[in-house]
């Protein structure tokens, strides 16, 4: 069956979210992680920015934690298991969706997203933030046929046939309060476990992740520590050109 493009009417309707959320929408050039970030303080948790794009599913949620700032980051997997748990449930059977460390969103082995964390500058380490921002990106369609080199992906292409930028973020809310419900009964902790369980696996390493969030890689060689804020800060997946995914 081939596959089709996403639905149209996407830009039209707006999402049904669960209760507690507000939704904010931007038009097609707007920048959802940075609008989430500049109105956190006085929008408030449970508030979603969705930016009417064709090409990318591109949202951002505020977030508003109770733990100081350098636990508070394990929310970014919190948050990346709802996006692949949503992406999960709308893909094709037995095709992979898997994280690349530490915010990249892969299917079946190509880029097709990945996520940002954002949280208050002046925010010390040992203090609760007043907030802080999920944005996620997940590419709708590449527009063009695949080219030799490419390692993106699009949901298009890629057989999702069906769904749209609305259903991906539905699901992405029901997963993420599911995911928050787990978080206050069996705490962060669980969250990364769950995140490690999606991490493309390297033959040999044994990962973990430690109370503020960082990577730890165990093979024979030895042990490697990444810190979360460094690789934070790159976000490898975006090119800042195109404003989406890399290709």
């Amino acid at each position: 069956m081939a596959a089709g493009p996403v639905r149209q009417n996407d830009l039209r309707r707006e999402p049904v979210l669960p209760p507690g959320f507000s939704l904010v929408t931007l038009r097609e050039s707007g920048d959802a992680f940075a609008h989430a970030q500049a109105i956190a303080a006085e929008a408030g948790a449970a508030t979603l920015v969705w930016v009417r794009r064709f090409d990318i599913v591109e949202f951002a949620v505020v977030l508003e934690p109770d733990a100081i700032l350098a636990e508070a980051r394990l929310a970014h997997y919190l948050a990346m298991n709802a996006l692949a748990d949503a992406l999960a449930v709308h893909s094709p059977p037995e095709r992979p969706v898997l994280f690349r460390w530490p915010d990249a969103l892969t299917y079946d082995l190509g880029l097709i997203g990945g996520g940002r964390l954002g949280w208050p500058t002046d925010c010390p380490e040992n203090q609760v933030p007043d907030w802080l921002v999920f944005g996620a990106m997940v590419r709708a369609t590449t527009m063009s046929p695949f080219e030799l080199g490419q390692t993106g992906v699009g949901m298009a292409e890629e057989g999702f046939e069906e769904v749209d930028a609305v259903d991906l973020i539905e699901s992405f809310c029901r997963h993420l309060m599911l995911g928050v419900s787990h978080w206050q009964d069996e705490g962060a902790k669980a969250a990364a476990r769950r995140w490690l369980d999606r991490l493309e696996k390297v033959v040999g390493v044994r990962h973990g992740i430690e109370p503020n969030g960082d990577l730890i890689a165990t093979s024979q060689f030895g042990t490697e520590r990444r810190s979360l804020t460094e690789a934070l800060a790159k976000v490898d997946w975006l090119d800042r050109d195109s404003g989406a995914p890399k290709l």
